[in-house]
């Protein structure tokens, strides 16, 4: 209720802009591959803001890797 008691993901935060999105959907799917990776603690990737934020655990995953898969969907990643 209100978020009070909700657990605040730990791991190491990273930022990508993503250009060639075309709508929703594309969002939802970085996402959803984001999510695979092992090591990564959430995604969440804004259309609106073409930006994908992803927090991970550095022992499990680099934002090399995270990069590739956004990249391996055919979207441009850069780390900001």
């Amino acid at each position: 209720m209100f978020g009070i008691f909700k657990k605040t993901p730990q791991g190491t935060t990273v930022v990508f802009k993503i250009d060639g999105m075309h709508c929703a959907s594309c969002s939802m799917n970085i996402t959803a591959e984001l999510e695979e990776i092992p090591g990564v603690i959430s995604a969440d990737t804004s259309y609106a803001k073409a930006l994908t934020t992803v927090v991970y655990d550095e022992e499990k995953t680099s934002p090399k890797t995270i990069r590739s898969v956004i990249e391996s969907l055919e979207y441009s990643a850069i780390q900001v």
